[in-house]
């Protein structure tokens, strides 16, 4: 990736009074041009915010969601933690599995799914929660999580919205959502507009 050409790196640089506190929004750039973070990649941030790639490198590996090796064009995370496994996570995860062909952990050899079990993400009351590609959806149960895989293989969407796959899949929330959003992931990698990896709804 070529940094210096990028207009987007003196934007995210302007926002934080300290360059090194760029790292995690550079660190997302990085896989979305790469598909995950390669140790060139992690050399590049470390130039960019002058820090070591040992220091950059230990971030990376800190936070889950960065990732080190290739993931699939949808990457699958099911909670598992307390609220989402009392309403049984579990059998929502086997089922996305099952359905996928990709076990927890792993990324399909087609490179279409990768499935991970995750901690808390933040919607207890809507429990089980499910995200596709950080796009969230609340009280997704077994037939459900099957139908989601089925979908996104089918209709291979360029962008997922949380808004779309909660009316198709989802249940319980634990809150209103508010306005629907128009944009959502193009990647595994958060919808973020500073980090061009949004997309439009279809």
């Amino acid at each position: 990736m070529s940094w210096t050409a990028d207009p987007r790196v003196e934007q995210i640089l302007a926002r934080y009074p300290d360059k090194k506190s760029a790292v995690m929004p550079f660190l997302y750039m990085a896989m979305a041009e790469h598909g995950y973070l390669t140790d060139e990649a992690i050399r590049e941030v470390s130039e960019l915010v002058g820090m070591t790639s040992v220091q950059v490198s230990s971030i990376a590996t800190f936070y889950s969601m960065y990732k080190r090796e290739r993931v699939g064009s949808y990457l699958i995370s099911v909670c598992t933690s307390v609220s989402c496994a009392i309403l049984d996570a579990a059998d929502v995860l086997h089922a996305i599995e099952d359905e996928a062909g990709v076990p927890a952990g792993e990324t399909g050899d087609d490179g279409v799914f990768t499935v991970e079990h995750v901690e808390c993400i933040g919607a207890c009351g809507g429990a089980p929660a499910v995200q596709v590609n950080y796009e969230l959806i609340e009280g997704v149960k077994e037939d459900k999580g099957r139908e989601l895989v089925r979908w996104l293989r089918d209709a291979a969407p360029d962008t997922v919205l949380g808004d779309e796959m909660q009316a198709l899949f989802g249940g319980q929330r634990s809150f209103e959502w508010g306005p629907a959003e128009g944009e959502g992931a193009t990647g595994p990698v958060p919808a973020l507009d500073a980090l061009g990896t949004t997309g439009g709804s279809s």
